[in-house]
């Protein structure tokens, strides 16, 4: 198995990157934080978001804020993993065709 093969699928869109890459350095981050720093739309953010809640890589919480709902993401311990473990390969990647 090649260094290639090591990557994870989970983190090929730019987009999951974008809000992985964002979510190690915040602890909670909000839905409008989120989506102004990534210059997404709503349904682009929602449904990147919700894959990587499905792979347990996020966590989201979903509250009110007096009448407002709120949604906001952290990153897991699982999904920390993962992501340096993906950037991890690529670096290895990067440095094998350098």
């Amino acid at each position: 198995m090649g260094i290639i093969d090591k990557l994870n699928k989970d983190f090929e869109s730019r987009v999951r990157l974008g809000i992985m890459s964002i979510l190690l350095v915040n602890d909670w981050i909000d839905f409008t934080e989120m989506k102004s720093l990534m210059d997404i739309t709503d349904g682009n953010l929602a449904s990147h978001s919700s894959a990587l809640e499905k792979s347990e890589y996020i966590e989201v919480k979903k509250e009110f804020v007096g009448k407002k709902p709120k949604t906001s993401y952290r990153v897991t311990n699982k999904g920390r993993i993962a992501f340096n473990e993906h950037i991890n390969y690529l670096e290895k990647l990067l440095k094998r065709n350098n």
